[in-house]
Order: C-alpha cells, then structure tokens, then sequence
C-alpha cells in the first residue's frame, strides 16, 4: 500500500474527516445497541434495502439540481446505509466497516496501478501481467481496470456467480449485478456481449432492431396476447437501452431527463387550464399538451 502523507497539504483536512467517520461509526453502533433506538434496533439488512435505493436517487437528484448543499446533506444519508450494514453485518459476525474500508483501499491501489505503481498494485492483490501503465490516457485505464477485475472475479471461490465463460470460468455477464435499475442493467449487459463482437455493427442497425421489436409488440396486441405483448415490450425496452449505448448516452438519466420534462409539460397544462383535468375531453387535453410544449420552449 502507498504510505500515508501525513505532511501533505490535506493531511489536517483528513485527520478531522477521520475522527468525525469514528464518531458516525460510534453514533450508528449506539442507536443499535440495548437502550438505542426501537426502531433502528429492528431493522433487517432486507427493510433497508428500499431505503438505500431511494437514498441513492436523492443523491442523484441533488446532483441534477445542481443543489450542493442538498448534495452534501443526501451524501450523508447514502453513508448512512453504509455505516446501517457494517453494523448490522458486525453484530452478526460476517464484516465490520473496517473491513469494508481496508477492502476499499486495497482494490483502489490494485485496480490503479498506472498512479501507484505495479509493485502497489501487485502487493494490493493485482493478478494482471503485461498491461501498459506508463502515460497511458483513460481508454486504456479502462481496460486495465476490466482486466483486473476478470482476474479477480477468476479467483474469487465459491461466490455463487460462476457460469458457462471463458474455458468453464465465470462467465462473461455475471460480473453485471441484477442489483441495479433495468435500463442500466442491459446497457451494461449490451456492452459486455459487444466485447466478444456480439453487438449491431452500427446504430441504423439498432434502429431497425427497435422498428422490429415495435412491430411484434403490435402484432401480438392485435391478437389479444397481453402475455407475449409483455414480453416483446420487454424486448423492445432491451433494445432501446443498447441503443442508448450506441448513442453513447446513459440510457436511465435519460429516461430520468424524460421524465422530468414531461412532469414540466403536465404542470404547465393544469397550470393553463381553467378546470381540473379530470374533466376535460381527450381534444382539449392534447390542446393543453400542445401548448405547454410551446410554452416550456422543448419543441416536440
């Protein structure tokens, strides 16, 4: 591991960041100790699991906003699903936040071997050989740090994620969790499948893809087969998250951009109308639509 600085610049800046992470680690193990809170006390790791999700989206939320302070103030909620966990999984017996930390820093200075040196890398658990290091730009980075990481996948025993890969090995997608949103999950699952050239060789090629999958989902709708319709729908959405990929957009913010735009749009039309929705015809309301789009100034 690299050696601490302990003159550097920022070395009172991570003293006190220090001291203030052990006393949020002593605060999350008082609310859960005999005489803390009920209600922290009765949590499970599966009743907050539906809180991490929903702090993770705050965060991104603020981020969006451009809201620094909210940023700030989300991030600390993140952390505390963190600290939440490592207490929980201490009180069992599995981990503690330190072994969470030192695992962070390890695969840190093993998956960057170009800033701390091969050595570091190596000593930090780096299986990888031969890979270029020197004055290399971020594409490269990239591929280093999937290397390594294959290799630490080949070499984790027992995770219950093994497949039919690579000579019996793990396969190629299991290093894609389930545990993520769906559009972002087939991004990446799109983009793993394009390394073994697996993929459109061109985004007319999605295009006409998405054309397809529309029209099956059409086809099946005619027939009254809601059951296939769900499942070409499913189709036609693996679809149009790769060809988020072509494009080189992050499909889930750009679905979240969507959906933001039209919550504008439909505020704009209860805004404009002089009765609640409810009770408009279907013309009127594309009336509405049509001029909250004008009025937002988001064209089409």
């Amino acid at each position: 591991m690299p050696p601490e600085d302990d003159a550097g610049p920022y070395a009172a800046a991570n003293r006190r960041a220090g001291e203030l992470f052990a006393e949020a680690v002593g605060i999350m193990a008082r609310l859960r100790a005999p005489g803390g809170c009920p209600w922290d006390r009765e949590q499970t790791f599966a009743t907050i699991r539906k809180y991490t999700l929903e702090e993770t989206y705050e965060v991104l939320d603020a981020i969006e906003r451009r809201h620094w302070a909210d940023l700030a103030d989300e991030l600390g909620d993140l952390l505390l699903q963190v600290l939440f966990y490592a207490e929980m999984a201490e009180e069992a017996g599995y981990f503690s936040i330190g072994d969470v930390i030192a695992g962070l820093n390890r695969k840190l200075v093993r998956r960057h071997p170009h800033v701390f040196g091969e050595a570091a890398a190596a000593e930090a658990g780096n299986r990888a050989e031969g890979l270029e290091t020197k004055g290399i730009g971020s594409g490269q980075v990239l591929r280093n740090w999937e290397e390594i990481k294959r290799l630490e996948r080949a070499a984790r025993p027992g995770d219950g994620r093994k497949g039919l890969g690579e000579a019996g090995g793990a396969g190629r997608l299991d290093g894609v969790p389930r545990a993520m949103p769906a559009l972002m999950e087939a991004g990446k699952i799109g983009s793993k499948a394009a390394k073994v050239g697996f993929d459109w060789p061109e985004v007319g090629g999605v295009v006409e893809k998405l054309k397809e999958e529309t029209a099956e989902v059409e086809a099946e709708i005619r027939v009254g087969e809601m059951e296939k319709a769900a499942q070409e729908l499913g189709d036609l959405l693996f679809t149009a998250a790769n060809l988020a990929r072509h494009l080189k957009v992050d499909a889930e913010l750009t679905l979240r951009d969507a959906n933001e735009k039209f919550r504008r749009r439909f505020a704009a039309m209860e805004a404009a109308s002089g009765r609640p929705l409810e009770g408009l015809a279907a013309e009127e309301l594309e009336r509405l639509w049509e001029g909250a789009k004008n009025a937002t100034g988001e064209g089409r």
